[in-house]
C-alpha cells in the first residue's frame, strides 16, 4: 500500500512474522543484500544496526555510499542518512505477536523509490513467511 503524507510516501505491507524477526531482518546488515534491490554488499563495523552506527553500502551501480542510522527506536524504528542526505525510514508495527505491518517511509524527494521499497517490502515477507524456522530466530543487537 502506498500512502502519502506531508513529508514523505509511506510503503506498507502486512508480514505474517514476529516482530524480533521482522526487526532481526531489518537491522541485520549482513541479510540487507537478501531483501534490498539496491544493496549489494555492506560494510559496517557492526552486523547490527544501532543509533549512531555508520557504514557503507555498494550499490546496483558499483559505488560505494556511505550511511550513518540518525533516528532509532529499538525494535521499532530506524532512519539513516546515505551520501549525509535524508533516506528511507523502516518501522514496525505490531499487530499481534505473529503479524506485523512494515512501513518504508520515503522522502518526497525520492518519489520514485517507493517502487524500490514495494519490492523490497514484498521479499521480506516472501522471505519471513515462507521460512518458518526463522521466524523463531530472537533478535540479536550485537
Amino acid at each position: 500500500m502506498f500512502k502519502l503524507l506531508r513529508s514523505h510516501f509511506n510503503v506498507s505491507r502486512i508480514v505474517q512474522t514476529t516482530p524480533d524477526a521482522l526487526w532481526e531482518m531489518l537491522t541485520d546488515t549482513m541479510r540487507w543484500t537478501e531483501w534490498g534491490p539496491t544493496v549489494k554488499a555492506v560494510r559496517s563495523k557492526t552486523r547490527h544496526i544501532r543509533a549512531g552506527s555508520t557504514g557503507h553500502v555498494k550499490t546496483v551501480f558499483g559505488f560505494w555510499a556511505p550511511f550513518v542510522i540518525t533516528e532509532w527506536a529499538n525494535g521499532q524504528y530506524w532512519s539513516w542518512r546515505v551520501f549525509n542526505i535524508q533516506a528511507t525510514g523502516h518501522r514496525i508495527e505490531v499487530i499481534n505477536a505473529t503479524c506485523c505491518r512494515l512501513i518504508f517511509e520515503v522522502p518526497l524527494w525520492a518519489g520514485p523509490y517507493a517502487i524500490i521499497c514495494k519490492i523490497a517490502a514484498d521479499r521480506i515477507a516472501r522471505y519471513l513467511e515462507t521460512t518458518p524456522w526463522r521466524n523463531s530466530k530472537p533478535a540479536n543487537n550485537d
